[in-house]
């Protein structure tokens, strides 16, 4: 017998099942998972995201986390749809 073709690919880090504090952690960490997001599906405030993860990380990784959040504008949802919107009209000036 034939082996799948295709492999199947393991995430390092994959999301939890329950929406629970392991899952808020976990999108917290998440790039593309805004504030908004983990404040609709698990009722976790921002301030509330930020002392579990003081709570729950050292501090050495509390601090990365932090200067990470801090550094990308892509976990505020209207920071990120106005950077989106900024790359888009850069890219529609290169069109020929």
């Amino acid at each position: 017998m034939k082996k799948k073709s295709r492999p199947i690919t393991k995430v390092a880090n994959p999301e939890p099942k329950n929406i629970d504090e392991n899952w808020v952690i976990w999108a917290a960490w998440a790039d593309r998972i805004t504030f908004e997001e983990i404040k609709e599906k698990s009722g976790f405030t921002e301030g509330q995201v930020i002392k579990l993860m003081r709570k729950n990380l050292r501090l050495s990784s509390f601090k990365l986390w932090r200067k990470r959040v801090n550094s990308q504008s892509i976990k505020h949802r209207k920071k990120f749809e106005k950077s989106r919107k900024l790359i888009r009209q850069k890219i529609n000036k290169f069109d020929y």
